[in-house]
């Protein structure tokens, strides 16, 4: 209370005088003013007080007029009206780009009200909630994805059956089957189908010889890894089809690269080996058929008339054995020899230029015969 008093300059005997009068000095009588007493006029204004302040409060249509021409307060005519015009302006064009969707023939809408799957949207313009209540994700379930294994042109190592290691590289084809489950069963689906190919792929190899792995059972790889794909995305309700797995190179790694090249070449040959003796025995066997059916046939013929077949087999023997050889015609009384005309003629001998003859030698007349008696 005493605090108040000071505060109000209730005593009249302070030391600045009495609280009466008017005379701008706080004292009646002509003393100095209190400095703790309020002004004749009023409490003071606050020193903080601007004009914007003052132009705001006119604006609100509070406080005095006169501040503007014609006198009276700053409105805004229709302000509310406007506000509210402006509002709503605002939730349609939100509405109706949140609620109204093109869906691409190629894709598919999975909606999902309040974060849980709702349904899914076929192609065409589709109508939804707007957002937040309601949002959909485009999917795209007619494209093919590629999947290249490595991704860096850098070495893939994988151990085979028989403790070889071999470089392998090859590629996985897939596309989305069910867009709900696309969309809500897989996180990363990219990433699990990566992570799926790549363990398929180690698990078939380890299960096949080198020579498998890189000659003919590749095909069978290929087909070992898609499936075993598909049974583990099957599993996961992932809504993933895989469409192929292609093997684009198996090699031997780096350091051992030239001594497999080496292995290759040799393998290459013995195969080739192979099918040419499988060849060579492919012909023999053809030609011992069609002996066997020949001989058939002559001994159908020789079981109806033996005597002629036998005579035409032994001419044909004959035949053959001769045709190589020199003959000598034999003559026989009664019969006209054969005189090979063409032959003869060309055997005949040139006769030898005179040069070249030797001179005659004399003959030695017989000796006479040396009688007994």
């Amino acid at each position: 209370m005493a605090r108040g008093r000071v505060l109000r300059n209730d005593n009249p005997k302070g030391p600045w005088g009495g609280s009466g009068g008017g005379s701008g000095n706080g004292g009646g009588d002509g003393g100095p003013r209190n400095p703790w007493a309020f002004p004749p006029e009023g409490r003071r204004p606050k020193p903080n007080a601007t004009s914007l302040d003052e132009f705001l409060k006119r604006a609100r249509g509070g406080g005095g007029g006169g501040g503007f021409p014609g006198g009276g307060n700053f409105q805004i005519p229709g302000g509310q009206n406007i506000w509210f015009a402006a509002i709503g302006l605002l939730v349609l064009v939100w509405v109706a780009f949140t609620s109204v969707h093109s869906i691409a023939p190629q894709e598919k809408g999975v909606v999902s009200l309040f974060g849980r799957y709702s349904t899914t949207l076929n192609p065409g313009i589709q109508f939804t909630l707007p957002a937040p209540v309601a949002s959909v994700q485009k999917v795209d379930v007619q494209e093919n994805r590629v999947e290249d294994f490595p991704q860096a042109a850098t070495e893939n190592l994988m151990l085979t059956e028989d403790q070889n290691i071999i470089d392998l590289a090859y590629s996985v084809r897939w596309n989305i089957q069910n867009a709900e489950d696309y969309a809500f069963q897989l996180a990363n689906p990219r990433d699990t189908v990566r992570a799926v190919a790549e363990s398929s792929m180690r698990a078939a190899v380890a299960s096949a010889t080198l020579n498998e792995a890189i000659g003919a059972g590749r095909t069978n790889i290929e087909a070992d890894v898609q499936q075993r794909m598909q049974a583990i995305l099957d599993e996961y309700n992932s809504g993933v089809r895989v469409l192929g797995v292609a093997i684009k190179q198996a090699v031997a790694p780096q350091a051992v690269d030239e001594d497999f090249k080496a292995v290759s070449a040799a393998q290459q040959q013995a195969q080739a080996n192979i099918n040419q003796a499988r060849a060579y025995a492919q012909q023999i066997v053809a030609r011992a058929q069609g002996e066997a059916a020949s001989f058939d046939k002559i001994y159908e013929q020789y079981r109806q008339a033996p005597e002629v077949t036998r005579r035409r087999l032994y001419y044909e023997t004959m035949e053959a054995v001769l045709a190589k050889s020199n003959k000598t015609v034999v003559e026989a009384p009664g019969v006209t020899p054969y005189l090979p005309l063409p032959e003869a003629s060309g055997r005949r001998r040139e006769p030898t230029p005179p040069a070249a003859q030797e001179p005659a030698q004399p003959q030695t007349p017989p000796a006479a015969p040396q009688g007994g008696n």
